[in-house]
């Protein structure tokens, strides 16, 4: 696998749907889906980090935290390349467990690629919460910021950006509602 590339996990959300903070529920053998999901993603990166407003996690990890006051994934992407000196990121969503290796790779085989982003398509759309993003995009970024559009689809169409296409959305299931989760951790268990 790389183990060049750095990660970060996107664990700021503010989870009104879940109707509790979703970065810190159980999951797995895991005491928070942020430790499931950083867990996973040491074994295929060199660095991985946490982004969110404050650091919350009762277990060790690199944090990032927000610069800026608003709420949002475009806030994290500005606030994780001012503070790393890093050229390029894989970006993953706290509440997407079934994100695995194989689709991480299968992003990551185009990093060669000239372009700022590169992110997966499922089915039902693009899923810009995981993917590799690129220094490149930074300008746009404090462009959208200022204009105080935080939509990432904006952003997304703005940039250079390759969509990989995958057939099925199960990987990409995001855990937003009480009833996902529960879902989510039989799944799990049936594994």
């Amino acid at each position: 696998m790389t183990k060049t590339t750095t990660a970060v996990i996107f664990a700021g959300g503010k989870s009104s749907r879940m109707g509790k903070d979703k970065a810190l529920l159980p999951f797995g053998e895991h005491s928070t889906l942020t430790e499931f999901q950083q867990n996973k993603l040491s074994t295929l990166f060199d660095k991985v980090y946490i982004s969110a407003k404050e650091n919350k996690f009762n277990f060790d990890c690199m944090f990032i935290e927000d610069i800026y006051t608003e709420n949002s994934p475009l806030v994290g992407i500005i606030s994780i390349f001012e503070t790393l000196k890093v050229e390029e990121l894989f970006i993953l969503s706290v509440d997407a467990p079934f994100i695995d290796k194989e689709i991480i790779e299968r992003l990551l085989e185009h990093r060669q690629t000239d372009v700022d982003v590169i992110v997966a398509q499922s089915p039902s759309g693009v899923q810009p919460l995981c993917g590799l993003y690129k220094r490149s995009i930074l300008p746009l970024a404090y462009a959208q910021l200022e204009k105080g559009n935080h939509r990432l689809g904006d952003l997304l169409d703005l940039a250079n950006t390759l969509y990989v296409k995958f057939d099925e959305d199960t990987p990409f299931t995001n855990l937003n509602h009480p009833e996902e989760y529960q879902k989510a951790l039989r799944i799990f268990e049936d594994r």
